[in-house]
Parts: structure tokens; C-alpha cells; sequence
């Protein structure tokens, strides 16, 4: 059942940076996912034989878990996703977690991501040593970019189609002390906001694109990762300042977000971040860094 524990040195190191939301374990048909004391399971299946050794795996590292939830793995948009507790004492479906000391809260009454995308910590941490001055975070969910590049001193732009979320980002951000006229929040289809941002004639010197698979935008617009992340990138390099870095990101399965980059006569080159350590190969979301010309 083992594929790949995190192990207790891996652990160690994230006591110390204050991180307590990172991957667990990761197998064949699911994985477990850390909130504090509380316990994420996504499986293919009902989770029941992950569930079964989550207690050995927890003794071994010396954690405990205060609740557990398991969530179904849909495969088509729309499935029904959200996770069911199983396990600890009935209480508020909020927590609040930290990575890398910022803090972020959780909600596991929500559906596919319960607010905070684990694999891309590498990448937050990344942006904010490129400390730049204006970020846009595109589909930006709940934020947790750019409470990382508020930390660094950016101003951000955060668009969303979804106001729920948005409201959740401006909760992170207050959460880590980031609030205030700094950080701007647009609900609104992000194809029909970058051009409108481009004749503004706004730009930035770091973009976040990590738009879903699939999706469905203002008017029914549909939104397919395979077929429309290359525009998707084209019109954020319309606004991307020279020396800027644009991070393009996609969950698509087979799809090679690298080889999208390098077909953009734009980019100077492009540089690399590595997932956290806990995730084996090709468990975590497919990322480049696309830096401007």
C-alpha cells in the first residue's frame, strides 16, 4: 500500500519552516493530504482501505489526527466531490493552517480544493524571491499567491469568476496582515479582463496563470486547458513587464506546459521549480516559469 510516505526528515523540515498543509501520502488511486490536525483522503474509490492505514502511518511519524475527510476523485466537471467526514468529534467544517508561516484558511465543506493547492508551495515560495513590485494572480481561487507575494511587498490584482472565492482571498490576505487598497479584487470572466487590463495599458512583472482543466466563463464561454492555454499566455505576456516571469500551470493530463511556452516568440527563456519534495513524479500540478522579453 506504501508508494511514497513523507518521510520523518522531510516532516522535520516543515515543523521549522511552519507548514503544517503539505501532502501526506500519495498512491496508485488517491492520496492524503495534512491540515494541522486534520486529514484529507481523496481516493478513487470510498477511501476505506487509505483510512485503514492512515493511524499506522500517522504513529510512525508521531502525528495525530483530529479528524479525517475523504472525498471521492470525480472524473467529469460537476461530479460530486465534497468531502464526507469520517472520522474525529462534529465541529465547524473551517480550520486555519500556515505554510512557510503565512497562514490560510481551510474549509472542507467546499468541493475539489478545500482552499489551498499544496503542490504549488515551491512555487509561492519562488515569487516571493523575485520580489516584484505588481502581481496579477489569475483564476486566483483563494489567493495563496498572492499572500505570498504580499509578504514580499507586491501590490496584486487577483481576478476570479467566482466572488466566493475572492472573498476568501481577501480573508487570507487579512489573515497573514495583508489588506488594505494594495490588493484589488476583480469577479469577472479573466478572458474578458486581460484585454481591458492591456488597453488600460497596467502592467506587471509577475502573472500567475493556473487556470482548472476545464471550465466555464462569462456568456458559457468554455474554457479547455488542451486547447486554450497558449492564448491564455499570449494575452498575459501583453501585460508582463520585460525581465518579468509569467508561472504557467495546468493539472491536464499529457499536457506539456513547457512545450506551450517555448512556442511563444516572447519568452527569453523559461526556468523551472521543483514540486515539494513530497510528491513523487508527475503527482504535482505541471509548472514553468516563463520569463519575458
Amino acid at each position: 500500500m506504501n508508494r511514497r510516505l513523507i518521510t520523518a526528515a522531510e516532516l522535520s523540515a516543515l515543523a521549522a519552516e511552519d507548514t503544517t498543509a503539505h501532502r501526506l501520502w500519495t498512491g496508485a488511486d488517491g492520496w492524503v493530504e495534512r491540515f494541522g490536525d486534520d486529514y484529507l483522503v481523496s481516493a478513487a474509490d470510498d477511501g476505506g482501505q487509505i483510512v485503514g492505514y492512515l493511524p499506522e502511518w500517522l504513529a510512525a511519524l508521531g502525528l495525530r489526527a483530529a479528524r479525517i475527510f475523504v472525498r471521492r476523485l470525480v472524473k467529469q466537471p460537476g461530479g460530486d466531490d465534497k468531502p464526507t467526514q469520517t472520522f474525529g468529534a462534529v465541529g465547524p467544517m473551517e480550520t486555519i493552517v500556515t505554510e512557510r508561516g503565512l497562514r490560510f484558511g481551510i474549509d472542507f465543506s467546499a468541493g475539489y480544493s478545500v482552499g489551498l493547492f499544496c503542490d504549488q508551495r515551491a512555487n509561492r515560495a519562488y515569487l516571493e524571491t523575485l520580489r516584484p513590485l505588481r502581481m496579477l494572480n489569475c483564476f486566483a481561487y483563494t489567493c495563496a499567491f498572492s499572500v505570498a507575494a504580499a509578504r514580499a511587498g507586491a501590490e496584486t490584482l487577483n481576478l476570479d469568476l467566482s466572488r466566493k472565492s475572492l472573498d476568501r482571498g481577501r480573508a487570507n490576505l487579512a489573515l497573514s496582515g495583508f489588506e488594505g487598497g494594495r490588493h484589488r479584487f476583480i469577479a469577472d470572466d479573466v478572458f474578458a479582463v486581460l484585454p481591458r487590463l492591456a488597453r488600460r495599458g497596467e502592467r506587471f512583472d509577475a502573472i500567475v496563470l493556473d487556470p482548472p482543466t476545464f471550465s466555464r466563463g462569462a456568456g458559457g464561454r468554455v474554457f479547455r486547458a488542451e486547447r486554450d492555454l497558449c492564448g491564455l499566455l499570449e494575452r498575459a505576456l501583453d501585460l508582463i513587464e520585460p525581465g518579468g516571469r509569467v508561472l504557467l500551470s495546468s493539472n491536464a493530463q499529457h499536457l506539456d506546459v513547457a512545450a506551450i511556452a517555448r512556442g511563444s516568440a516572447r519568452a527569453t527563456r523559461l526556468h523551472s521549480v521543483p514540486p515539494p519534495s513530497e510528491y513523487p513524479p508527475d503527482s504535482a500540478a505541471a509548472t514553468v516559469w516563463v520569463v519575458a522579453g
